[in-house]
């Protein structure tokens, strides 16, 4: 996201350029979209997404495009949308002129509809991919990272739970659902800036890489935006240097101190540390893809991600312990955080490949007392 530029300007009508694309990596296989909101003109951007899939058709991944796009779009005000696409199903089923025969389809079609009945008006039109190119680009980008899950790298996109737009709580408050009782323990949870290491997106666990300049501004965007939040009681980081000084900044905003736990380090990626997705599976093929498959499989000399939700788990209890009912500042790195979300969300180990993390994303999950948890936030990144 790009804020808001077009809301607020004293005019009757909004309108806006959505192009939005998506696609798989085998149909169905790792998938990916991308849209961007441009200006009427098509002079500047206004907004863009995009977001991995774990596993999804192209069809499945263009609507999701479509969406997301449509999403930026009503999130920025706009009234009338023009909705350019280089997919003929999902213009002609969205106009009207074809029916939506597939199942998987039918459910993204409706929710496509609902959308675009909130604006005045949405044209589609067909392009052929070379005018698509941005969203072109950005689906690309996130079908790259959906064949890369687990990894610490610097990510494109944000997985939101319900698709809704950077910043929308996702789960309301089991208080109101499931009669969860007595105040809960928030955890805003903070990932670190950029490395040169998420730069270039390579396994980043236990090793001990600076923050970029990019990185340092990234922590300075996130502690401004966390310091005018009342109500932190606490500063937890890993004791790993990128998650540290992300601390840092956060803790000067907010006039507290620091304390290290060292259960909240990213997953030691063993022989596979600073390796690539690709140099990782060449060197260790068999291996590779077994990890990727199952969560009890460590990478050479390194850790499995069950290992760390259990130290993960460590650290959660002594942080509900001391600091119960109260808001605590938990900065770490992709694994650890999407293990609490896990947990939050009492989830299986799938979602570790369905969560996307960026980086200096802020993340909510709530724990209450008597057991019960929810998740409030994922991937805010408004503030960068």
């Amino acid at each position: 996201m790009f804020g808001n530029p077009i809301a607020g300007q004293g005019v009757s009508s909004v309108k806006v350029l959505v192009e939005a694309d998506g696609g798989s990596r085998g149909n169905p296989g790792p998938a990916g979209y991308g849209a961007v909101v441009w200006s009427a003109d098509r002079a500047s951007v206004l907004a863009e997404v995009k977001s991995s899939i774990d596993w999804a058709t192209n069809n499945v991944a263009e609507y999701r495009g479509l969406i997301a796009g449509l999403q930026e779009a009503a999130g920025l005000g706009a009234d009338e949308v023009e909705a350019h696409l280089d997919s003929k199903l999902v213009v002609e089923q969205m106009a009207g002129r074809w029916r939506v025969k597939h199942p998987d389809l039918a459910a993204l079609h409706q929710q496509a509809r609902g959308l675009a009945g909130t604006f005045d008006r949405v044209a589609y039109s067909w392009i052929p991919r070379a005018k698509n190119s941005h969203a072109d680009r950005l689906a690309n980008e996130a079908m790259d990272a959906a064949l890369d899950p687990g990894a610490s790298v610097e990510a494109p996109a944000p997985v939101k739970l319900d698709q809704a737009s950077p910043g929308t709580e996702v789960v309301t408050s089991p208080a109101g659902w499931t009669g969860a009782r007595g105040a809960p323990t928030r955890l805003l949870l903070l990932r670190h800036g950029q490395t040169e290491l998420s730069a270039q997106r390579r396994y980043s666990g236990q090793g001990n890489p600076a923050l970029t300049d990019l990185g340092v501004r990234q922590a300075d965007a996130a502690a401004q935006y966390l310091g005018g939040r009342s109500g932190v009681a606490a500063v937890v980081s890993s004791p790993l240097r990128r998650a540290y000084d992300t601390a840092s900044a956060a803790a000067r905003e907010l006039g507290l101190d620091i304390m290290v736990d060292d259960d909240l380090t990213e997953t030691d990626f063993g022989a596979w540390e600073g390796l690539t997705f690709g140099e990782a599976a060449e060197r260790d093929a068999d291996l590779h893809l077994r990890w990727l498959r199952d969560t009890s499989v460590p990478p050479p000399e390194g850790e499995s991600f069950d290992a760390v939700a259990a130290r993960v788990s460590r650290a959660q209890q002594r942080i509900l312990g001391e600091y119960a009912g109260r808001t605590v500042l938990v900065v770490s790195h992709v694994t650890p955080i999407k293990t609490l979300l896990r947990m939050a969300l009492d989830a299986g180990p799938a979602i570790l490949y369905r969560l996307h993390l960026d980086l200096a994303s802020l993340s909510i999950a709530e724990f209450y007392p008597d057991g019960a948890a929810s998740v409030r936030l994922v991937n805010q990144t408004g503030y960068l």
